[in-house]
Parts: C-alpha cells; sequence; structure tokens
C-alpha cells in the first residue's frame, strides 16, 4: 500500500527539516562586520564607496534606528547570541564570562532543535558560557554547504578587515582622498585623524567587496531566492570616541535586510524595497527576531522584540545603551535614545572618557589627539573627552550629530529630559541591571547559580536600594551626603560601596563631611568599600591618613589573596593617583596580580596595568 504524501512527511519525523518541505522555511545568511557605524553609500554618506551593499539595500530595507546596545564587540555579540541585555545577565563587561540560568539557550540552539542547520564563520567573542550544541560548526571553515542536503540553515560569516586593529596599519596606500575625510567635531583636525578616517573607509570598501563575493556564493547555489540577507556590524566605528562609548557614534550600525518574495508574509508590514526604516531595532531584538522569522515562538525570558516573522510585537520607545569596564578600565553609563535625542547616564563622573585603555592608545588618532589635550591645543569640543565627565548628558542628534553640545541644563527640553530619565529607570529596574555591582561581586554572589538569577532575587539582590543610592551619590548633589553616609552602614556591601563612591565623587568636600564614617569603611569587610574609602584618603586625607589609604590599597594587590577583579580594581585607582602612589610603588611592583581562578579573557588586564608601571609593552592585547 502507498503513503499519501502526508503521511510521508510524517513517518520523516526524525528529520524536521524535511518535515517542512509542505511549508518551506526561509534560510538565514548574516553578513556581520566589525567596528563600523552607517558609513555605507545606501545610509546617505557621500564619501563611502560600498556598491555591493547599496544594491542590497536597495532590493531590501534598511533600518535607520538601529542600536548596538554595547559599544565593543564582546558584550554586543553577548547581546546578540542571548536576546538579553548583558546587564541583566552580568556580561556587561569586556572579555569577561557568566553563565546563563540552565533553563535559558542561545537562540541557535532553539534553531537548531527546529531542524535547521547552524553555523558560525568565525568569531564567537561571548561573555556567556555556552549552552548545550549552539553550532553545528564553528569554525573558519563553517559553511552552509556542509548542512545535510534539503536541510535550511542559519550562517554567519564575519569580517574582520574593518576592526579597530587595522586602522593602525602604516605604510597604507589610500583609496579614499584625507583631505576629503569628514572629521567629527571632537577630533582634532590633523594629518594623524583625517588618514585614520580615510584608511577606515577603505577598509569599509574592501569588506563591500567580501560581502559581494559571500553573495556570489550564494547566487551560485541557487538560494538567493529562498534566504533571507542580514547585514549588519557589530557596534560603532573603530574610531575613538565612537567605539567603547555609549553615544549613538558608538551605538549606532547598518542593518539591511533581505526578504525575498516567496517568503514575503514573513516581512514588516511597512517593507518595500529601498525603504528606509525608522522603527526603533536593536542587538537585544536580533535573536527573538530570528526565531520569529523560523517559525518559532521566542521565548518569554527573552527581553528583545521581533520585528519580522509570524511573532512581530509591538514598537519600543527607546533603544538602551551600556558601557561597563572596557578592559583593564572600569566605568558604569547607560544610555537611551528615541528617533532624535540622546541621554547619558554616568555613575562614575569622577572618571574621565578617555581613560587609558592599551587597545584604544595604539590608534594614532588617540595620541595625537591625547598629546594635544597635554598641550593646550585643543578646543572645548576636543577636550571634553580627556574630562571628568558630567552626571547627565542630552544631545539632539537633527542639530548636533556629532553630540558634543550638551543640553542637559536646557530650558527648553526639561520636560523631554524627564522622560529620559524616567525611561532610564523603568528599563534598570525591568531588566535586574546587576552591572551595578561590583564586578568581583557579580561572581561571588552568583556562585552555584548565575548573575541573572542573583539579579531577580531581591534578598541577594536589594536593587531598588542599590540603585537609589548609585543615583544619588552620582549626581554629585552635596544634600545627599547624609543619605550617603547612611548608606555606609548598610547591610548589604555594595549599597555600601555606591555610599563610600558617592563620597570620593565630592572631593575633599565630601571626606571632610564624612570623615568617621569614611574611615570605618577603611576596614570595611567587603574589599571593594576598603578600596573606594581608601581612594578617597588618599587623594584628600592628612599625611598620616594618606598613607594609611596606600597601605590598604596595597593590600588589596595581590590576586591570589583577594582575587583578580578587586586587584585589578585597586591597581586602577593606584594608577589614576599616579604621583600620590610612589610611597607604595616598589611594592606593588613586586606583587602577583594574575589569578588562573579568573576567566582567561580576563587575566590579561591585571598585568596589563603592572606592565605600564613598568613602561613595558602590555601583556595580552588582541582584538577588541
Amino acid at each position: 500500500m502507498s503513503l499519501s504524501r502526508r503521511s510521508f512527511i510524517a513517518a520523516l519525523g526524525a528529520a524536521p527539516w524535511v518535515r517542512a518541505a509542505a511549508e518551506p522555511r526561509p534560510n538565514i545568511l548574516w553578513i556581520t562586520t566589525e567596528d563600523i557605524g552607517q558609513e555605507l553609500g545606501s545610509y546617505g554618506d557621500p564619501y563611502a564607496v560600498t556598491p555591493v551593499l547599496d544594491a542590497l539595500a536597495k532590493k531590501g530595507f534598511k533600518f535607520r534606528n538601529a542600536w548596538s546596545n554595547a559599544p565593543v564587540c564582546a558584550p554586543a555579540r553577548t547581546t546578540i547570541i542571548s536576546g538579553l541585555y548583558p546587564t541583566s545577565t552580568g556580561a556587561e563587561h569586556m572579555r569577561s564570562m557568566t553563565r546563563l540560568p540552565a533553563s535559558i539557550k542561545m537562540f541557535p540552539c532553539y534553531l537548531r532543535e527546529a531542524g535547521y542547520y547552524t553555523s558560525n564563520n568565525a568569531k564567537e567573542d561571548y561573555n556567556l558560557e555556552h549552552t548545550g550544541e549552539v553550532w553545528d560548526e564553528s569554525s573558519k571553515k563553517a559553511h552552509w554547504r556542509n548542512r545535510k542536503p534539503g536541510q535550511p540553515f542559519f550562517s554567519v560569516f564575519n569580517n574582520l578587515i574593518t576592526h579597530e586593529s587595522q586602522i593602525i596599519k602604516r605604510p597604507h596606500t589610500f583609496v579614499h582622498d584625507p583631505a576629503k575625510a569628514r572629521v567629527p567635531a571632537y577630533h582634532p583636525d590633523t594629518k594623524e585623524v583625517r588618514e585614520d578616517w580615510a584608511e577606515y573607509y577603505d577598509n569599509i570598501s574592501t569588506m563591500d567587496g567580501q560581502s559581494g563575493d559571500l553573495l556570489k556564493e550564494l547566487e551560485k547555489d541557487g538560494l538567493a531566492e529562498d534566504t533571507i540577507i542580514v547585514f549588519f556590524g557589530d557596534h560603532g566605528a573603530g574610531m575613538p570616541r565612537s567605539k567603547r562609548f555609549p553615544y549613538n557614534s558608538g551605538l549606532r550600525v547598518p542593518l539591511i535586510i533581505y526578504i525575498p518574495e516567496k517568503f514575503k508574509q514573513l516581512r514588516p508590514k511597512q517593507y518595500r524595497p529601498g525603504q528606509t526604516s525608522e522603527h526603533m531595532v536593536a542587538f537585544v531584538d536580533l535573536a527573538p527576531t530570528m526565531l520569529s522569522v523560523a517559525g518559532i515562538k521566542p521565548p518569554a525570558h527573552m527581553q528583545g522584540s521581533p520585528f519580522m516573522g509570524q511573532f512581530i510585537s509591538g514598537t519600543r520607545q527607546f533603544n538602551f545603551g551600556f558601557r561597563g569596564r572596557m578592559d583593564e578600565r572600569y566605568d558604569l553609563m547607560r544610555s537611551l535614545c528615541d528617533q532624535r535625542y540622546v541621554y547619558i547616564r554616568n555613575y562614575m563622573p569622577q572618571r574621565i572618557y578617555g581613560q587609558y585603555v592599551g587597545t584604544m592608545f595604539q590608534t594614532p588618532t588617540t595620541q595625537v589627539w591625547k598629546k594635544m589635550y597635554d598641550e593646550g591645543k585643543l578646543n572645548e569640543a576636543q577636550s571634553h573627552f580627556w574630562r571628568t565627565k558630567p552626571p547627565e548628558e542630552f544631545y539632539d542628534l537633527q542639530n548636533d550629530r556629532d553630540e558634543v553640545n550638551n543640553l542637559i541644563h536646557s530650558p527648553a527640553h526639561q520636560e523631554m529630559i524627564e522622560r529620559f530619565r524616567a525611561g532610564n529607570i523603568e528599563h534598570l529596574i525591568r531588566i535586574r541591571d546587576v552591572g551595578f555591582l561590583p564586578e568581583g561581586e557579580i561572581h561571588s554572589r552568583a556562585e552555584g547559580s548565575s548573575p541573572y538569577e542573583v539579579g531577580h532575587d531581591e534578598k541577594r539582590y536589594p536593587f531598588k536600594r542599590v540603585l537609589a543610592v548609585a543615583d544619588a551619590a552620582s549626581m554629585m548633589k552635596m544634600n545627599a551626603v547624609p543619605e550617603l553616609v547612611k548608606g555606609l552602614s548598610d547591610p548589604d556591601s555594595c549599597v555600601r560601596y555606591w555610599a563610600a563612591s558617592g563620597i570620593v565623587m565630592r572631593g575633599a568636600a565630601g571626606l571632610k563631611a564624612a570623615k568617621a564614617a569614611m574611615t570605618a569603611a577603611l576596614a570595611d569587610p567587603a574589599p571593594y568599600v576598603r578600596a573606594v574609602a581608601a581612594e578617597s584618603f588618599a587623594w584628600h586625607g592628612e599625611p598620616v591618613e594618606v598613607r594609611k589609604a596606600l597601605d590598604v590599597l596595597l593590600a588589596l594587590v595581590p590576586a591570589k589573596q583577594n582575587g583578580g577583579f578587586v586587584a585589578l580594581w585597586a591597581l586602577d585607582i593606584i594608577d589614576r593617583l599616579g604621583d600620590l602612589a610612589k610611597p607604595i610603588m616598589p611594592e606593588v611592583l613586586k606583587a602577583n596580580v594574575e589569578d588562573s581562578r579568573l576567566p582567561a579573557r580576563s587575566r590579561q588586564y591585571g598585568p596589563r596595568i603592572m606592565a605600564k608601571f613598568k613602561g613595558e609593552k602590555p601583556k595580552g592585547g588582541g582584538e577588541d
């Protein structure tokens, strides 16, 4: 007896991609690249030469308001692979490593379970441990051609040529004329800066050709009209103050998508070829969107929203960005934007923007920029990067594309600013941002579980109390000192840490107003509280207090006793103290700051600062 077609398909239950023959599912091809903003011809950049991607945008559609969420690769890619904000998973810091709850998977796992062949060529760079079988293959040889016949695929190919590290290669034969490069208002207009921008655009043109080669392979295989094509960059331009900073310049990315006619039902309703969408989308949306186009309902834990496919959800009011530790330097910035304005909240305003990060300082632009600042040769907009931060920033992209005119005190914008402030707080509370924990405590509190679970456990992480003190601390108002002094006796070490940080932010006046409480904090059981209190006394104490504070910091440097993250925190303070730390420097240089207990990705940063102290080339390095 012969089987009907339906019975035959049902009998092939072991091969889910065959079952889909009755209802074909799209292949999905991702072409990703490193460190570029919307510097493409299709986005209206007259300096760019990108014919391949311009043609893709003409037959597909592109997003004007696409944000990366993170302005550096590892946390950006962590956002993508999880569908969660790294600030909620403890994975916001550059090249760290945390874990997800056992119930949460990286999104390619769901595609594999549905019968997709998943391949990645080849960069991963996640700050999260793998959850089961994420890829069928992840290597430089990974390709859709390695799948089983007829199997739908999700294949990622990543271009490295546009990476920051490729800008610094000299000598270079310029295709783009440096004299015609646009220099943003925050950069000095010098030969070095223009050449860096020109080489960056040359690399983008090379990447455009490489993308074309991949599309030709798809055509050759007869798959062009069976495949959804997605192109994007992993964050903004690799130039300083774009990369690593959650401004629009560091977060806005190109996002171009082509959906073949046979899958037109998966397109957004407003789709038409060549269209530019103003819809707010971000990397946190990519995971649920890819599941949606594959016919898989996104899991409820995902914090993004599908913008294509069967499960399109509503639009959001804001896109959100963040900055945590960047290599060997700590910071905490949160940002959000709508289609016109950008709001930035600086929770560590006492630290300058342009902290010394070894990789960033390899760029000629960074070197000449800092040299000119030290020589007093920069204007106000160019000098801002080398100074401490205001607690808040607010920019009008329509009239200030380079984000140099801070409107935070503009009377005409106060009502709007309040809306952004409220949006920031609502977002932090909704996702339970664990980035307010010192990095070492992200890990110590999560022993036996995960940072995500810690964040959602009020007993282990009283977040609203932490956020209230962090907000009061970083707004820099002196009338908040009594609240901060009270916070120094809170039972939770993170609250005490932020209370002490608030005193440091207020300089000598803060220490004078809270000296008794800060003196007690020098002996706090929590190492981060001791370190912050010691920093305050090292800057502003009497000579005997300074020496005691330096001894407290010195005791925190050996990684074996304190842990590598505490050691890195102490080294960072010592470095910023400069000449004030000279009395302990001989002992600091003898200390062992390497910690084999740390993930391999994080071990290099303490030794990097030690190498700087010794005048040596920093250890470690590699792509950021």
